[in-house]
C-alpha cells in the first residue's frame, strides 16, 4: 500500500481509537469506553484483557438474586449480632441508641432470638415499648425476631419484593426494601423520584458512567462494578440524580454479590434523604452471609420528624 494511502487510512482511524481508548498518566494503565445499550461503559485494563461478555454482566447485575438471598439466608441460621444504633438531634447530638448483643437460634426449621445483652438509651422506645424511631424500626425488622417463626418459605423470588396489598408503614419499608435489593431499577409509588431510581434504562442511564474493574476485596480477587454521575451534567439534569455512587464487589469464581456500598441523596422539597450505606458479604460452607452492616443517613417524610442515625451489624459465630 502506498505510503499516502497509509497515512490517510491512519489520520480516518485515530479519532475513533482516540474515543474508545483512554490512558491513565499517573498509572499508564489504558481504559476503553464503550456503550451497551445507550449506557457508557468503562473497562479498566484488566477487564479488557480478559474478553468479559459485558452486555451479559450488566444483565446479570440488573437481575441479581444472590445479596437478596444472602439475607434470607439469615432465617436458616443460627448466629450472633452485635448491634450498635444511634440516632442524632439537629445539632448532632445523641437522644437515642440502642447496644446490644442478641443470638439468634435455628432449630428444626423455626428461629428465635435471644437478647444476651442490652443497653437502651434516650427514647429509643416509647411507653409501650415500641421502637421510637423508623431508623431503628427497620434496623430491628433485618436482624431481630420478635417471636419464635416456624416454617418459613426462604426462596428467593421476584414476587417477594411486591407492594401488592401493602399500605402505609408496611408500603414504605417494601419500597426501601426495594432499593436496598435492587438498586437501580424502577420503585413504583414513590412521588417525584420513582423513575429516577431507574438508572439502567434511559433517560436516566445517559446520566451515569458504569465501570468494570478487577481488585482484591476480602483477600480474593473481585470484580467490581461502579456507578456513578457523569462529569459535565448541566443543572437540569444534577437535578435528575439520586444515585452518587452504587459499587458492587462480585466473586470472580461465581460472580455472586460478596459487598456493595451505597451513597444516594435527593430533595423533592417535600422530602428529602441523604443515606451512605456499606455492606459486606462472606462465604460460610455452601452460604453467603451478611457480615458486616453500616449506614449513616438522615432522612425528612412529611408528618415526620427528620431523623438522623448511624448503626453498625457485626454478624458472627455462624452455625
Amino acid at each position: 500500500m502506498p505510503a499516502a494511502r497509509c497515512l490517510i487510512l491512519l489520520l480516518l482511524l485515530l479519532p475513533a481509537l482516540k474515543s474508545r481508548a483512554q490512558a491513565d498518566s499517573t498509572t499508564g494503565r489504558h481504559d476503553t469506553t464503550i456503550v451497551v445499550d445507550r449506557k457508557i461503559v468503562t473497562l479498566k485494563e484488566v477487564i479488557v484483557h480478559r474478553n468479559m461478555d459485558v452486555p451479559s454482566f450488566i444483565r446479570r447485575i440488573q437481575f441479581d438474586t444472590s445479596f437478596y438471598r444472602a439475607f434470607k439466608n439469615l432465617h436458616e441460621v443460627s448466629y450472633t449480632a452485635l448491634n450498635d444504633v444511634r440516632l442524632f438531634d439537629g445539632k448532632d447530638n445523641q437522644v437515642a441508641g440502642l447496644e446490644s448483643r442478641t443470638r439468634q437460634t435455628f432449630d428444626q426449621g423455626c428461629r428465635y432470638m435471644t437478647v444476651l445483652e442490652e443497653h437502651p438509651s434516650g427514647d429509643i422506645r416509647n411507653r409501650r415499648g415500641e421502637w421510637n424511631y423508623y431508623t431503628m424500626s427497620m434496623y430491628a425488622g433485618l436482624f431481630f425476631t420478635a417471636d419464635t417463626t416456624c416454617g418459613e418459605d426462604n426462596s428467593v423470588q421476584a414476587a417477594d419484593l411486591s407492594l401488592k396489598g401493602k399500605r402505609g408503614l408496611e408500603k414504605h419499608k417494601e419500597q426501601l426494601k426495594m432499593l436496598f435489593f435492587n438498586p437501580g431499577k424502577k420503585i413504583p409509588g414513590i412521588p417525584f423520584i420513582g423513575d429516577k431510581i431507574n438508572i439502567y434504562e434511559p433517560p436516566q442511564a445517559d446520566l451515569y458512567n458504569f465501570e468494570i474493574d478487577m481488585m482484591p476485596y476480602q483477600g480474593n480477587l473481585a470484580y467490581v462494578f461502579r456507578i456513578y454521575p457523569r462529569e459535565g451534567l448541566s443543572e437540569a439534569q444534577k437535578d435528575q440524580l439520586v444515585f452518587n455512587e452504587i459499587t458492587t464487589w462480585f466473586d470472580e469464581t461465581d460472580m455472586r454479590i460478596i459487598g456493595r456500598k451505597y451513597d444516594l441523596s435527593y430533595d423533592t422539597g417535600l422530602y428529602d434523604f441523604d443515606v451512605q450505606m456499606e455492606v459486606s458479604i462472606s462465604r460460610k460452607g455452601d452460604l453467603l452471609l451478611p457480615t458486616l452492616l453500616r449506614y449513616t443517613g438522615t432522612w425528612k417524610y412529611p408528618f415526620k420528624k427528620r431523623e438522623t442515625g448511624v448503626f453498625t451489624a457485626t454478624l458472627f459465630d455462624f452455625q
